[in-house]
């Protein structure tokens, strides 16, 4: 459901008052049970037929999941300025016959030995009915061009969630260089104990119907991560940030099937199964540098990495060891929250294309006496170019947007 322009979102990575402690944020959920397993828009019509081989874009397209909806940008503005754009999937809010409710990172995965092109995001269509629990949807992905992208959903990753604050809430996703994928969910929000979870699956990721896709099999390798974001793969290496903890990361063997066997033989709380060991440390800590809350992933040059801090608006760059190097954004000085958020805004998603241009997704925090939280369409989609290695000021690509959350590169 929708929020209001200053309160809590219903169900969807609620925000609170206390700013430096508590996490991000994200888009709205349905109550709606509609069905159908490929997705079309008024825009865009979905493919029925069957797949053919998919090729690179010309140039890199940025998806962007806000208001439930994911919309696809080109990099290359018209000759006004702005950036040709692209609804992919449409929400079940209006679109209940086909509509998706999506959000959170987006995964573009390699293409298959047959050439299709498949991506990996939020996917909590109708969240609250039982046949329908958040999860990450598979996507099949026709076309290299915004204006004729084609969607279908083929799959769907759904595990056993901790109790929460707030709900199930998905958000990451990454993927190891033999096919395994990882997810984290993001656990209490608001305080108590970190339960967000992080999440290995074992392909074949596709299988089942869209009211049933439970046949993935999975292992949990941590369901005690505080506030769980986004997920970053460095060859085996996993990082994982987490807005009331830092970026952690894990290094492998990782379990290679859902048992004993593979290296899976306990069970969690809920009965599902467990990693028997784990290899976890603390690789960058929140706090320092206006590193707050750790929301954000993306690749860095020389091995590094940028880390983006929603209530901070800083995004930040780190090497290759953790060790702090720049920060590349903050709000101007002087800005500080209120009804109206920092003028550079306040980021939670990244990506970086192959130029080595860094994307962010602004989710739009305010703050008012009552509550702290996405405003009323008060998000974007910005971009930071560099110049000789010196990041030149925010160009924004998108706005006024609801909430956007999560960000994937398609190239």
């Amino acid at each position: 459901m929708r929020h209001a322009p200053t309160a809590a979102p219903a169900r969807r990575r609620r925000l609170v008052a206390a700013l430096l402690v508590l996490p991000l944020v994200a888009a709205a959920c349905s109550s709606s049970d509609s069905d159908g397993g490929s997705g079309a828009t008024k825009a865009t019509t979905t493919t029925t037929t069957a797949p053919t081989r998919s090729t690179p874009p010309a140039e890199p397209i940025v998806f962007n999941g806000q208001g439930n909806n994911l919309d696809a940008y080109a990099t290359t503005p018209k000759a006004d300025g702005t950036f040709p754009t692209q609804r992919v999937w449409e929400t079940v809010a209006t679109n209940p016959a086909h509509g998706r409710d999506i959000n959170a990172q987006i995964c573009f995965l390699p293409r298959t030995k047959d050439g299709e092109q498949w991506y990996i995001a939020g996917e909590d269509t109708g969240q609250t009915h039982p046949n329908r629990p958040a999860g990450w949807g598979i996507f099949r992905l026709e076309g290299n061009e915004v204006g004729s992208l084609k969607t279908v959903q083929i799959g769907k990753l759904v595990p056993t969630y901790q109790p929460t604050d707030d709900g199930p809430e998905n958000y990451g996703c990454g993927r190891l260089p033999d096919g395994r994928i990882l997810t984290t969910d993001v656990g209490n929000q608001a305080g108590g104990d970190g339960n967000g979870q992080l999440i290995i699956w074992f392909p074949p990721l596709t299988g089942g119907t869209y009211r049933h896709f439970d046949t993935v099999r999975y292992c949990k390798l941590d369901v005690t991560l505080p506030t769980a974001q986004s997920i970053l793969v460095r060859g085996s290496d996993v990082y994982v940030a987490a807005s009331r903890g830092g970026v952690f990361k894990y290094t492998g063997p990782f379990p290679t099937s859902d048992d004993a066997a593979g290296g899976c033989g306990k069970k969690d709380p809920t009965g599902a199964p467990m990693a028997d060991t784990v290899h976890k440390e603390t690789f960058i800590a929140s706090g320092p540098h206006g590193l707050a809350t750790p929301a954000g992933l993306a690749n860095a040059p020389d091995d590094g990495f940028y880390v983006s801090s929603v209530f901070t608006g800083v995004i930040d760059e780190f090497g290759p060891d953790g060790s702090f190097r720049r920060t590349i954004l903050e709000p101007p000085a002087g800005e500080s929250l209120g009804e109206q958020t920092y003028s550079t805004g306040t980021p939670l998603g990244l990506g970086v294309d192959r130029n080595g241009t860094l994307y962010y997704a602004d989710i739009g925090v305010i703050v008012t006496k009552d509550s702290a939280g996405p405003g009323d369409k008060t998000g974007s989609l910005r971009r930071i170019r560099f110049v000789d290695g010196k990041p030149q000021p925010p160009e924004t690509m998108a706005t006024p947007l609801d909430f956007p959350d999560g960000i994937g590169i398609f190239e």
